[in-house]
Protein backbone atom coordinates (compact mmCIF):
# COMPACT_ATOMS: atom_id res chain seq x y z
CA UNK A 1 0.00 0.00 0.00
CA UNK A 2 1.13 3.30 -0.94
CA UNK A 3 0.98 5.94 1.70
CA UNK A 4 1.28 8.39 -0.08
CA UNK A 5 -1.90 7.66 -2.28
CA UNK A 6 -5.03 9.49 -0.93
CA UNK A 7 -7.63 6.76 -0.17
CA UNK A 8 -11.39 7.62 -0.04
CA UNK A 9 -11.97 5.80 3.16
CA UNK A 10 -9.56 8.18 4.48
CA UNK A 11 -11.72 11.42 2.97
CA UNK A 12 -9.17 11.77 0.30
CA UNK A 13 -6.23 12.06 2.69
CA UNK A 14 -2.99 9.76 2.21
CA UNK A 15 -2.11 7.10 4.99
CA UNK A 16 1.14 9.32 5.49
CA UNK A 17 -1.21 12.36 6.27
CA UNK A 18 -3.75 10.27 8.56
CA UNK A 19 -1.16 8.91 10.90
CA UNK A 20 0.58 12.00 11.83
CA UNK A 21 -2.82 13.84 11.75
CA UNK A 22 -5.32 12.38 13.25
CA UNK A 23 -3.76 9.04 14.47
CA UNK A 24 -4.06 8.75 18.27
CA UNK A 25 -4.61 11.79 18.33
CA UNK A 26 -8.00 13.20 17.14
CA UNK A 27 -11.93 11.73 16.03
CA UNK A 28 -12.10 11.71 11.96
CA UNK A 29 -15.27 11.61 10.13
CA UNK A 30 -15.46 10.36 6.81
CA UNK A 31 -19.08 10.35 4.50
CA UNK A 32 -19.35 7.85 2.25
CA UNK A 33 -15.48 6.51 2.87
CA UNK A 34 -17.06 3.06 1.21
CA UNK A 35 -19.70 4.90 -1.37
CA UNK A 36 -22.50 2.38 -1.76
CA UNK A 37 -21.32 -0.04 0.73
CA UNK A 38 -22.51 -3.77 0.68
CA UNK A 39 -21.72 -5.75 4.39
CA UNK A 40 -19.39 -8.05 3.79
CA UNK A 41 -21.78 -10.65 5.65
CA UNK A 42 -25.76 -10.81 5.76
CA UNK A 43 -27.76 -10.55 8.96
CA UNK A 44 -28.84 -13.96 8.54
CA UNK A 45 -25.34 -15.39 7.84
CA UNK A 46 -24.56 -13.02 11.23
CA UNK A 47 -27.10 -14.43 13.44
CA UNK A 48 -26.07 -18.20 12.61
CA UNK A 49 -22.49 -17.04 13.02
CA UNK A 50 -23.30 -16.10 16.78
CA UNK A 51 -24.70 -19.68 17.60
CA UNK A 52 -21.91 -21.40 16.46
CA UNK A 53 -19.31 -22.51 19.19
CA UNK A 54 -16.13 -21.26 17.89
CA UNK A 55 -16.87 -17.65 17.46
CA UNK A 56 -17.02 -15.35 20.28
CA UNK A 57 -20.49 -12.96 20.91
CA UNK A 58 -22.14 -11.42 22.73
CA UNK A 59 -26.03 -10.15 23.53
CA UNK A 60 -26.36 -6.81 25.30
CA UNK A 61 -29.45 -5.23 26.51
CA UNK A 62 -31.41 -3.13 29.23
CA UNK A 63 -34.34 -4.57 31.46
CA UNK A 64 -35.77 -2.24 33.23
CA UNK A 65 -33.09 0.27 32.45
CA UNK A 66 -30.33 -2.24 33.90
CA UNK A 67 -27.28 -2.98 31.47
CA UNK A 68 -27.45 -6.98 30.83
CA UNK A 69 -24.90 -8.80 29.47
CA UNK A 70 -24.90 -12.39 27.66
CA UNK A 71 -22.38 -14.25 26.43
CA UNK A 72 -22.81 -16.68 23.30
CA UNK A 73 -23.09 -19.12 21.46
CA UNK A 74 -26.94 -18.59 21.17
CA UNK A 75 -29.53 -20.81 21.14
CA UNK A 76 -32.20 -18.17 20.20
CA UNK A 77 -31.95 -14.78 19.34
CA UNK A 78 -34.42 -11.44 20.07
CA UNK A 79 -37.02 -10.95 17.09
CA UNK A 80 -35.63 -7.82 14.75
CA UNK A 81 -39.02 -6.44 15.80
CA UNK A 82 -37.69 -5.70 19.57
CA UNK A 83 -35.94 -3.23 20.69
CA UNK A 84 -32.65 -2.07 22.54
CA UNK A 85 -31.02 -4.95 21.98
CA UNK A 86 -27.05 -5.22 20.43
CA UNK A 87 -25.23 -8.45 18.89
CA UNK A 88 -21.96 -8.00 19.14
CA UNK A 89 -19.99 -10.52 16.93
CA UNK A 90 -15.91 -11.05 17.23
CA UNK A 91 -13.20 -11.23 14.96
CA UNK A 92 -15.42 -12.21 11.68
CA UNK A 93 -12.31 -11.64 9.53
CA UNK A 94 -11.11 -15.23 11.13
CA UNK A 95 -14.81 -16.68 9.72
CA UNK A 96 -15.40 -15.21 6.42
CA UNK A 97 -12.86 -13.89 3.68
CA UNK A 98 -14.94 -10.65 2.85
CA UNK A 99 -15.01 -9.39 6.28
CA UNK A 100 -10.96 -10.39 6.30
CA UNK A 101 -10.64 -8.54 2.60
CA UNK A 102 -12.13 -5.20 4.42
CA UNK A 103 -10.30 -4.93 7.19
CA UNK A 104 -7.09 -5.65 5.00
CA UNK A 105 -8.02 -2.43 3.36
CA UNK A 106 -6.69 -0.95 6.82
CA UNK A 107 -3.42 -1.86 6.35
CA UNK A 108 -1.44 1.08 6.12
CA UNK A 109 -1.19 0.68 9.66
CA UNK A 110 0.83 -1.80 10.72
CA UNK A 111 0.24 -5.28 10.83
CA UNK A 112 1.62 -5.92 14.50
CA UNK A 113 -1.30 -3.37 15.60
CA UNK A 114 -4.08 -4.81 13.41
CA UNK A 115 -6.66 -6.95 15.77
CA UNK A 116 -9.89 -7.64 14.29
CA UNK A 117 -13.00 -7.07 12.55
CA UNK A 118 -16.40 -7.30 14.90
CA UNK A 119 -19.66 -6.58 13.82
CA UNK A 120 -22.54 -5.19 15.54
CA UNK A 121 -26.44 -5.91 14.79
CA UNK A 122 -28.75 -3.86 16.66
CA UNK A 123 -32.65 -3.05 16.64
CA UNK A 124 -33.69 0.28 17.59
CA UNK A 125 -32.70 2.10 20.78
CA UNK A 126 -29.56 -0.84 20.69
CA UNK A 127 -26.26 0.34 21.98
CA UNK A 128 -23.47 -0.50 24.48
CA UNK A 129 -23.60 2.13 26.30
CA UNK A 130 -21.43 5.44 26.86
CA UNK A 131 -17.73 4.17 26.90
CA UNK A 132 -14.13 4.29 25.83
CA UNK A 133 -11.95 1.87 24.53
CA UNK A 134 -8.13 1.73 25.42
CA UNK A 135 -7.15 1.14 21.52
CA UNK A 136 -7.94 2.59 18.38
CA UNK A 137 -10.78 1.89 16.18
CA UNK A 138 -12.82 2.64 12.97
CA UNK A 139 -16.61 2.56 12.87
CA UNK A 140 -17.96 2.18 9.74
CA UNK A 141 -22.13 2.08 9.35
CA UNK A 142 -22.85 -0.82 7.37
CA UNK A 143 -26.58 -1.43 7.16
CA UNK A 144 -29.21 1.29 8.82
CA UNK A 145 -28.50 4.45 10.89
CA UNK A 146 -26.47 5.23 14.28
CA UNK A 147 -26.09 8.19 16.33
CA UNK A 148 -22.76 8.82 17.36
CA UNK A 149 -21.96 11.26 20.30
CA UNK A 150 -18.37 11.54 21.42
CA UNK A 151 -15.51 13.41 22.99
CA UNK A 152 -12.25 13.56 24.68
CA UNK A 153 -13.10 14.16 28.55
CA UNK A 154 -10.65 13.62 31.16
CA UNK A 155 -13.33 12.19 33.50
CA UNK A 156 -13.10 8.37 32.60
CA UNK A 157 -14.68 6.64 35.40
CA UNK A 158 -16.60 3.70 35.58
CA UNK A 159 -20.39 3.18 36.83
CA UNK A 160 -19.06 0.28 39.09
CA UNK A 161 -20.62 -3.09 39.52
CA UNK A 162 -21.96 -3.62 35.37
CA UNK A 163 -21.22 -6.34 33.48
CA UNK A 164 -20.00 -3.40 31.15
CA UNK A 165 -17.81 -0.48 31.44
CA UNK A 166 -19.95 2.75 31.34
CA UNK A 167 -19.14 6.08 31.74
CA UNK A 168 -20.08 7.28 34.86
CA UNK A 169 -20.40 10.70 33.84
CA UNK A 170 -20.60 11.23 29.83
CA UNK A 171 -20.07 14.28 28.01
CA UNK A 172 -20.14 14.66 24.61
CA UNK A 173 -19.32 17.55 22.17
CA UNK A 174 -19.98 16.17 19.14
CA UNK A 175 -22.54 14.20 17.62
CA UNK A 176 -23.35 12.74 14.07
CA UNK A 177 -25.76 10.13 12.18
CA UNK A 178 -23.87 7.61 9.85
CA UNK A 179 -25.38 6.46 7.15
CA UNK A 180 -24.49 3.22 5.30
CA UNK A 181 -20.58 3.84 4.07
CA UNK A 182 -19.83 6.61 6.33
CA UNK A 183 -16.80 5.76 8.61
CA UNK A 184 -16.03 7.43 12.52
CA UNK A 185 -12.39 6.91 13.21
CA UNK A 186 -11.55 7.57 17.38
CA UNK A 187 -8.21 7.28 18.96
CA UNK A 188 -7.76 5.64 22.59
CA UNK A 189 -9.74 6.76 25.78
CA UNK A 190 -12.27 8.57 23.02
CA UNK A 191 -15.66 8.73 24.80
CA UNK A 192 -17.93 7.92 22.90
CA UNK A 193 -22.17 6.39 22.42
CA UNK A 194 -23.38 5.30 19.68
CA UNK A 195 -27.36 4.73 19.61
CA UNK A 196 -29.45 2.71 16.70
CA UNK A 197 -31.90 4.84 14.93
CA UNK A 198 -32.95 1.23 13.48
CA UNK A 199 -32.33 -2.07 12.43
CA UNK A 200 -28.75 -1.41 11.96
CA UNK A 201 -25.33 -3.00 11.25
CA UNK A 202 -22.04 -1.37 12.39
CA UNK A 203 -18.78 -2.82 11.54
CA UNK A 204 -15.35 -1.89 13.96
CA UNK A 205 -12.11 -2.14 12.94
CA UNK A 206 -9.90 -2.79 16.07
CA UNK A 207 -5.97 -2.32 16.91
CA UNK A 208 -4.34 -4.32 20.10
CA UNK A 209 -2.53 -1.74 22.33
CA UNK A 210 -0.28 -4.43 24.57
CA UNK A 211 0.56 -2.59 28.04
CA UNK A 212 3.93 -2.47 29.79
CA UNK A 213 3.24 -5.08 31.89
CA UNK A 214 2.26 -7.77 28.72
CA UNK A 215 5.71 -6.56 26.84
CA UNK A 216 7.87 -6.84 29.91
CA UNK A 217 6.23 -10.35 30.44
CA UNK A 218 6.76 -11.22 27.21
CA UNK A 219 10.03 -10.60 27.07
CA UNK A 220 10.93 -12.19 30.49
CA UNK A 221 9.45 -15.08 28.90
CA UNK A 222 11.48 -14.97 25.68
CA UNK A 223 14.72 -14.99 27.85
CA UNK A 224 13.66 -17.86 30.21
CA UNK A 225 13.00 -19.55 27.08
CA UNK A 226 16.52 -18.41 25.46
CA UNK A 227 18.57 -20.30 28.76
CA UNK A 228 16.19 -23.32 28.70
CA UNK A 229 16.96 -23.82 24.76
CA UNK A 230 20.61 -23.63 25.65
CA UNK A 231 19.99 -26.98 28.18
CA UNK A 232 17.67 -28.38 25.77
CA UNK A 233 14.73 -27.99 27.97
CA UNK A 234 12.41 -26.10 25.99
CA UNK A 235 10.62 -26.05 22.71
CA UNK A 236 8.35 -23.35 22.58
CA UNK A 237 8.53 -20.57 19.42
CA UNK A 238 10.60 -18.52 21.13
CA UNK A 239 13.47 -20.54 21.35
CA UNK A 240 13.22 -22.77 18.28
CA UNK A 241 15.55 -22.34 16.86
CA UNK A 242 17.32 -21.03 19.61
CA UNK A 243 18.76 -17.48 20.12
CA UNK A 244 22.29 -17.13 20.88
CA UNK A 245 22.52 -16.46 24.61
CA UNK A 246 24.75 -16.09 27.49
CA UNK A 247 26.61 -19.61 28.98
CA UNK A 248 24.79 -19.65 32.37
CA UNK A 249 26.06 -22.87 33.64
CA UNK A 250 28.74 -22.05 35.95
CA UNK A 251 28.09 -23.44 39.16
CA UNK A 252 27.69 -20.92 42.75
CA UNK A 253 31.02 -20.71 44.49
CA UNK A 254 32.04 -19.48 48.35
CA UNK A 255 35.27 -20.15 49.24
CA UNK A 256 35.59 -17.08 51.28
CA UNK A 257 32.50 -18.02 52.97
CA UNK A 258 32.88 -17.53 56.84
CA UNK A 259 31.31 -19.32 59.28
CA UNK A 260 28.05 -17.58 60.44
CA UNK A 261 26.50 -17.21 63.85
CA UNK A 262 23.11 -16.62 61.35
CA UNK A 263 22.95 -19.34 59.45
CA UNK A 264 19.06 -18.60 58.15
CA UNK A 265 20.35 -15.05 56.82
CA UNK A 266 20.56 -15.18 53.12
CA UNK A 267 24.76 -14.49 52.07
CA UNK A 268 25.26 -11.16 50.35
CA UNK A 269 27.09 -13.23 48.26
CA UNK A 270 24.87 -15.17 46.51
CA UNK A 271 22.39 -12.30 46.42
CA UNK A 272 25.27 -10.92 44.15
CA UNK A 273 25.18 -14.05 42.25
CA UNK A 274 21.74 -13.96 41.51
CA UNK A 275 22.37 -10.17 40.08
CA UNK A 276 25.55 -10.86 38.05
CA UNK A 277 23.52 -14.27 36.68
CA UNK A 278 20.53 -12.16 35.31
CA UNK A 279 22.76 -9.04 34.28
CA UNK A 280 23.97 -11.71 31.67
CA UNK A 281 20.73 -11.49 29.47
CA UNK A 282 20.73 -9.18 26.98
CA UNK A 283 17.24 -7.45 26.81
CA UNK A 284 18.08 -6.41 23.15
CA UNK A 285 16.54 -5.68 20.10
CA UNK A 286 17.03 -9.24 18.94
CA UNK A 287 15.08 -11.14 21.90
CA UNK A 288 12.45 -8.10 21.33
CA UNK A 289 12.04 -9.16 17.80
CA UNK A 290 11.76 -13.09 18.37
CA UNK A 291 9.06 -11.92 21.17
CA UNK A 292 7.19 -9.83 19.53
CA UNK A 293 7.40 -11.72 16.20
CA UNK A 294 5.93 -15.28 17.73
CA UNK A 295 3.48 -13.44 20.04
CA UNK A 296 2.32 -10.98 17.62
CA UNK A 297 1.39 -14.02 14.89
CA UNK A 298 -0.07 -16.51 17.18
CA UNK A 299 -3.34 -17.24 15.49
CA UNK A 300 -6.82 -16.24 16.77
CA UNK A 301 -7.94 -19.04 19.64
CA UNK A 302 -11.10 -19.48 17.17
CA UNK A 303 -9.05 -20.04 13.88
CA UNK A 304 -8.69 -23.48 12.76
CA UNK A 305 -6.68 -24.15 9.50
CA UNK A 306 -8.31 -25.89 6.68
CA UNK A 307 -5.58 -27.48 4.16
CA UNK A 308 -7.23 -27.84 1.12
CA UNK A 309 -7.63 -30.94 -1.13
CA UNK A 310 -6.24 -32.90 -3.56
CA UNK A 311 -3.48 -30.67 -3.99
CA UNK A 312 -1.69 -30.46 -7.14
CA UNK A 313 2.03 -29.01 -7.27
CA UNK A 314 1.50 -28.37 -10.63
CA UNK A 315 -1.53 -26.18 -9.69
CA UNK A 316 -1.95 -22.66 -9.01
CA UNK A 317 -0.23 -19.60 -10.23
CA UNK A 318 -0.08 -17.77 -7.12
CA UNK A 319 0.63 -18.10 -3.52
CA UNK A 320 -2.84 -16.44 -0.70
CA UNK A 321 -2.08 -16.04 3.08
CA UNK A 322 -4.99 -17.70 4.15
CA UNK A 323 -7.35 -15.29 6.02
CA UNK A 324 -6.15 -16.98 9.34
CA UNK A 325 -2.89 -16.55 9.14
CA UNK A 326 -0.38 -13.85 10.56
CA UNK A 327 3.17 -12.99 8.96
CA UNK A 328 5.50 -10.86 10.07
CA UNK A 329 9.27 -9.95 9.48
CA UNK A 330 12.43 -7.85 10.72
CA UNK A 331 15.70 -7.94 9.67
CA UNK A 332 17.10 -12.02 9.13
CA UNK A 333 13.86 -12.81 11.81
CA UNK A 334 10.63 -14.69 9.60
CA UNK A 335 7.40 -15.42 11.57
CA UNK A 336 4.44 -17.38 10.72
CA UNK A 337 1.18 -18.22 13.11
CA UNK A 338 3.31 -17.94 15.94
CA UNK A 339 6.67 -19.89 14.98
CA UNK A 340 9.65 -18.93 13.73
CA UNK A 341 9.86 -19.71 9.83
CA UNK A 342 12.71 -21.74 8.81
CA UNK A 343 13.90 -19.98 6.16
CA UNK A 344 15.19 -16.08 6.33
CA UNK A 345 12.71 -13.03 5.14
CA UNK A 346 13.97 -13.09 1.40
CA UNK A 347 12.52 -10.46 -0.74
CA UNK A 348 9.18 -12.81 -2.30
CA UNK A 349 8.84 -13.76 1.21
CA UNK A 350 8.46 -10.19 2.51
CA UNK A 351 6.38 -9.42 -1.08
CA UNK A 352 3.80 -12.49 0.31
CA UNK A 353 3.80 -10.73 4.38
CA UNK A 354 3.25 -7.37 2.82
CA UNK A 355 0.54 -7.91 0.23
CA UNK A 356 -0.79 -11.72 1.48
CA UNK A 357 0.03 -12.77 -2.37
CA UNK A 358 3.05 -13.75 -4.37
CA UNK A 359 2.77 -14.54 -8.23
CA UNK A 360 4.45 -17.52 -9.62
CA UNK A 361 5.24 -15.47 -12.14
CA UNK A 362 7.10 -12.65 -10.65
CA UNK A 363 11.28 -12.56 -10.56
CA UNK A 364 11.42 -12.85 -6.58
CA UNK A 365 9.21 -15.73 -6.65
CA UNK A 366 11.69 -17.44 -9.51
CA UNK A 367 14.60 -16.37 -6.98
CA UNK A 368 12.98 -18.32 -3.80
CA UNK A 369 15.57 -20.76 -1.94
CA UNK A 370 15.00 -24.28 -1.81
CA UNK A 371 14.25 -23.22 1.77
CA UNK A 372 11.97 -20.78 0.97
CA UNK A 373 10.08 -23.30 -1.70
CA UNK A 374 9.90 -25.94 0.95
CA UNK A 375 8.51 -23.95 4.32
CA UNK A 376 5.98 -22.24 1.33
CA UNK A 377 5.02 -26.11 0.80
CA UNK A 378 4.74 -26.86 4.09
CA UNK A 379 2.58 -24.03 4.56
CA UNK A 380 0.61 -25.08 2.19
CA UNK A 381 -0.29 -28.72 3.33
CA UNK A 382 -0.90 -26.81 6.94
CA UNK A 383 -3.43 -24.81 5.03
CA UNK A 384 -1.94 -21.57 6.05
CA UNK A 385 -1.25 -20.36 2.57
CA UNK A 386 -3.61 -21.67 -0.34
CA UNK A 387 -2.24 -22.24 -3.69
CA UNK A 388 -4.87 -20.14 -6.15
CA UNK A 389 -5.08 -20.11 -9.73
CA UNK A 390 -6.24 -17.06 -10.37
CA UNK A 391 -7.31 -14.01 -7.86
CA UNK A 392 -10.70 -12.84 -7.87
Amino acid sequence: MNPNKPLALLGGLTPAEFMKTYWQKKPLLVRQAFPAFKPPISVSALKKMAKADDVQSRLIWRNHGQWQMENGPFGRLPKMAEPDWTLLVQSVDIHDDAAASLMHQFRFVPDARLDDLMISLATAGGGVGPHFDSYDVFLLQAKGHRRWQFGQQKDLTLVPHLPLKILQAFKPDQEFILEPGDMLYLPPQAAHDGVALDECMTISVGFRAPDEAALASGMLEAAADQILARLGLSASAYSDPALPGPSLANLYKDPKQAATAKPAELPEQLIQAAVHAVSKIKFDEVLATRFLGCWLTEPNQAAVFEPQDDIDEDFGTHWLLDRRTRMLYRGNQLFINGEVAPCKPEPGLKLLADQRVLSMDTGVAARLSDQALDALEDWVNAGWVQLAEQLT
